[in-house]
């Protein structure tokens, strides 16, 4: 296939691709909940931290930890999203920045990080589920189980992003309104001195911070959506802002409700507790409910890691990253390898634990977020004039010193992890460093096909960041 001005020419006996402009883009309302589940799903999975450190330093965690590190992340999101409003989202900023090398390594752990993150949901799903049906809880029927609901998630990614959407804006307000409900019921019950509880010679701090970071980190998901977005300048930073809201509220108002209603054991604040409670404030029904609840949310989580993760090889692909087939769109406009490659990935990594899942993804993540922090000031210091339809209105300064809290927190977490983790997660970033050489060479060879999107800007010349004119290339 070869590109000239505006005109496209194809070889004989291939179809071409509809173009992405032709599929329905994804409205703000959608968007705030994608966001939402991108990040959160809901209080489900906070109960840790409650264990971990007590009631006091965990709502403490879920108000202050938003401005370490959440609000930073939003918007260095927001900025560099509506700077580059195109499918690949972090990787092209990295790119931009750092050369394509540093791109794919942060495409790499990224989208690992996603799929170790997306690996959690439908166990999760059938931890809810079991206490209902125990034949989930092990053994053959949990295989099956996981493999039928990995299938029929999957299958709906394959189905278009719009639809996706709008299931995450049904399962997030039945996900949300049980909460709101228990609150009302616990209102008799609630005792503020319960809330003031700390010890802060019984906290594990390794717990309590791989819980607050893994529930209020991923904000920068959304951006590998950013070309499927409508009208992204101006609806990635309101949907960001919006989702923000919800998240933080909707972690801190079921542990206000539950800390405050009931008294005190942490022993019993691990995953699903909140169930428990909700059977004791307001009877067995509320508790069906918070695990119906429980249970879409895990969906909805899923759903939208899944389309993050596929979308991210597809604006890979488009920037000449990964082979050509990555870019296919199926007739929904979903990236159809990308979705069954995040699918596998799922699958393979389910087998391990919860505090497994959750401490390799933080390690991941954050080695991807040092680079995006690089990047963004990188990008402040180099391309001052360039256009950004949402800026932070700080300097280069202002800049630095923003991203220096989240930093050390990133440094803080990484030390924090257990050796089997830390010596896993470099392996993972070692296949990293030698899998893009290889990729270059079997370019070189001609053994796969790899191209660059003609609709793309050219990170290569200084010319676009600096006027953003979207300017034609040609390989």
């Amino acid at each position: 296939m070869g590109q000239y001005d505006s005109a496209e020419y194809v070889t004989i006996g291939e179809v071409p691709t509809p173009p992405a402009d032709n599929f329905k883009k994804v409205s703000v309302l959608p968007l705030i909940f994608l966001i939402f589940y991108e990040v959160s799903g809901g209080p489900f999975g906070v109960e840790d931290s409650v264990q971990a450190a007590g009631p006091f330093l965990a709502l403490l965690g879920f108000l202050v930890f938003p401005f370490i590190w959440s609000i930073p992340e939003a918007l260095i999101t927001a900025e560099m999203g509506t700077m580059f409003p195109e499918n690949g989202g972090y990787v092209v900023w990295v790119a931009s920045a750092l050369g394509p090398y540093w791109g794919f390594q942060q495409g790499w752990m990224k989208w690992l990080s996603g799929v170790i993150d997306n690996a959690l949901y439908p166990v999760l799903f059938l931890d809810y589920l079991k206490s209902a049906i125990p034949a989930l809880g092990g053994g053959w029927p949990r295989i099956f189980a996981v493999l039928a609901l990995t299938l029929v998630l999957t299958y709906m990614n394959y189905r278009g992003l719009t639809i996706v959407g709008w299931v995450a804006v049904l399962l997030g307000v039945f996900s949300i309104l049980p909460f709101v409900v228990m609150g009302f019921v616990s209102i008799p019950k609630l005792k503020p001195s319960r809330w003031l509880v700390v010890n802060m010679h019984h906290v594990d701090w390794n717990l309590y911070l791989n819980t607050l970071f893994w529930n209020l980190n991923y904000w920068d998901s959304i951006s590998t959506l950013a070309g499927e977005v409508e009208n992204p300048k101006k609806t990635l930073p309101k949907a960001l802002f919006y989702a923000l809201i919800l998240v933080v509220v909707g972690y801190f108002f079921p542990l206000l409700v539950g800390t405050g209603a009931l008294p005190l054991d942490r022993e019993l604040w691990t995953d699903g507790y909140f169930s428990d409670i909700a059977k004791l404030l307001g009877g067995v029904w509320l508790r069906w409910w918070i695990q119906a609840a429980a249970a879409m949310s895990n969906m909805g989580m899923f759903v939208a890691e899944m389309s993050s993760d596929s979308f991210q090889l597809l604006g890979m692909a488009e920037r000449g990253m990964l082979p050509e087939f990555f870019s296919k769109r199926s007739r929904y406009g979903t990236p159809l390898i990308g979705i069954l490659f995040s699918a596998s990935g799922v699958l393979l990594l389910s087998w391990l634990s919860f505090q497994e899942i959750v401490a390799a993804e933080n390690f991941l993540y954050c080695f991807g977020m040092i680079l995006e922090f690089i990047a963004f000031i990188r990008l402040r210091m180099k391309y001052p004039a360039a256009s950004r339809p949402y800026k932070i209105p700080v300097g280069t300064v202002g800049s630095i010193l923003m991203c220096i809290p989240p930093t050390i927190l990133i440094c803080v977490v990484l030390a924090i992890s257990s050796l089997k983790v830390a010596v896993i997660s470099l392996v993972a970033v070692v296949i990293g460093l030698v899998m893009q050489p290889g990729l270059k060479y079997v370019e070189k060879r001609r053994w796969l096909k790899f191209s660059t999107s003609a609709n793309l800007p050219d990170l290569h010349n200084d010319s676009p960041l600096r006027s953003h004119i979207v300017i034609k290339t040609q390989r």
